[in-house]
């Protein structure tokens, strides 16, 4: 896989600098996209339902709904990162990140299909990112208002996944 030079600043909006900056310090991109699989599957893997429905508090989501908004944001960002790599200059619209969790009703699916879930989204898309031209993560779009290269989708792809590991080791998994 090609090795994607991180974003400049001018290629996201600044909602997402947390993101970018978790996936710099990781180093290659590319290559954590899959090692975040492992990651996920060690950290939450041994889970009983009944475990991956603790919250750490009555406004939090519980571990299985933190999965699904890496799913949601998973789903999100590919799609972006496709259009925008294909010079689709339709902007593209925002998501309500709390409306999705809520819906979703993932307390009562089986963290394991969760997980399985996730896995087969960040496969399909360590794949497109292989098969994309290199020119085309040079490529600019706008998703929630704002700028946003194609390159940049692949760092908050990978930075989004290690912010929520880092929450969940914090506030979840010492308790779960």
């Amino acid at each position: 896989m090609n090795t994607i030079p991180p974003p400049a600043k001018e290629e996201y909006a600044p909602y997402y600098d947390g993101y970018v900056q978790f996936a710099i310090k990781r180093g290659d991109v590319t290559a954590s996209l899959p090692l975040q699989l492992d990651e996920l599957k060690t950290a939450l893997g041994a889970l009983s339902d009944s475990q991956a429905r603790f919250k750490p508090g009555p406004a939090e989501w519980s571990i299985k709904e933190v999965v699904t908004h890496l799913i949601d944001t998973e789903r999100v960002f590919a799609y972006r990162l496709f259009c925008i790599s294909r010079k689709d200059k339709t902007p593209l619209p925002g998501f309500e990140q709390d409306d999705y969790v809520r819906e979703s009703g993932s307390d009562e699916i089986p963290l394991a299909d969760l997980l399985a879930e996730f896995d087969h989204l960040r496969r399909a898309n360590i794949l497109a990112i292989q098969n994309t031209k290199e020119a085309n993560f040079a490529e600019m779009g706008t998703a929630s208002g704002n700028p946003v290269s194609a390159r940049a989708l692949v760092y908050m792809l990978v930075g989004h996944v290690e912010h929520h590991m880092a929450s969940l080791n914090e506030k979840y998994l010492p308790f779960a």
